[in-house]
């Protein structure tokens, strides 16, 4: 077997987009910190910790699948691990499990120290992480992106923090779920092409390039109506008005979806959707914090 670096096994997991799953948590904790639930803020960074696990199985799991289904090729985009032979299938596919192995022992030792009731929200990780890659071939992956970066994890951690689901927790989830899947979308907008040649169905394809279009604009557009109406309505601090900050980068990135011609054109468009996803709710958790101290 070919030895590794560290760096090269570091790239297995994709590091960098870890904040498309760890911001939603951070944001919900601390809007629920700020609504004034009795929150251990430790207890809060291992829920982080938790989702970031599965979310780097997923990945693991994910990019094995698609290449092995011919999805991902030479003249694709994104990482080049399995592409380049860096690592064999075998590889990813013992990476995969193990880190899937470590992510649920960590989540029954976090249930252990907390309640039973997040063994529902554990099962529903599982079952995101082995679901994404059919689903996302058949048109649905947009929706369990949702559900597993945003909606799932806000009532779960709820659960773990104030052993009860917090339902208003999902007023974080809608912005959060929307920019998260912006990322997704935009990445499969770009590679309709490459594909279809390959035999699946996402979203994009099925609404083609018109239709994509219209979708990121709304959830970029949307993200910020829903900040700013819940703000105004009291269900969030004034001080998350402060998203209005990061406004030039989603104008942005909507100047880069309208000049859409092909794939070249919008190339980096996942990276800049998670660049704008990184950047609004890291401010919207610094005002949640700013609210609660002043």
């Amino acid at each position: 077997m070919k030895k590794h670096s560290i760096q090269e096994w570091m790239l297995t997991v994709r590091p960098w987009s870890f904040t498309a799953s760890a911001l939603p948590v951070t944001a919900t904790v601390l809007y629920l910190w700020w609504r004034g639930c009795d929150v251990n803020l430790l207890m809060g960074l291992w829920v982080v910790v938790s989702i970031v696990l599965f979310h780097a199985a997923g990945n693991v799991l994910s990019d094995w699948n698609d290449f092995r289904k011919g999805v991902d090729a030479e003249d694709t985009y994104g990482t080049k691990t399995l592409t380049s032979g860096m690592f064999t299938l075998d590889e990813f596919k013992r990476i995969g499990i193990v880190l899937l192995a470590v992510a649920l022992l960590n989540g029954i030792a976090l249930m252990l120290c907390t309640c039973w009731q997040l063994l529902t929200f554990g099962v529903a990780a599982l079952l995101c992480v082995l679901m994404y890659p059919p689903m996302k071939f058949n048109a649905l992956g947009d929706l369990l992106i949702v559900l597993a970066f945003a909606f799932l994890p806000a009532l779960g951690t709820g659960v773990a923090l104030c052993g009860e689901i917090v339902w208003s927790a999902l007023l974080v989830a809608v912005p959060a779920g929307l920019l998260t899947d912006s990322i997704l979308h935009a990445n499969n907008t770009r590679d309709i092409q490459t594909d279809t040649r390959a035999g699946i169905h996402t979203a994009a394809i099925i609404m083609g390039r018109t239709g994509s279009m219209v979708v990121y604009y709304f959830e970029l557009i949307f993200s910020y109506v829903w900040v700013i109406a819940c703000a105004v309505a009291g269900a969030f601090p004034l001080w998350t008005l402060l998203v209005v900050v990061t406004l030039p980068i989603a104008y942005g990135n909507i100047r880069e979806m309208s000049g859409y011609k092909d794939a070249a054109t919008i190339a980096c468009l996942d990276q800049n959707s998670a660049k704008l996803q990184l950047t609004f709710l890291l401010v919207l958790s610094v005002s949640l914090v700013l609210a609660y101290f002043l």
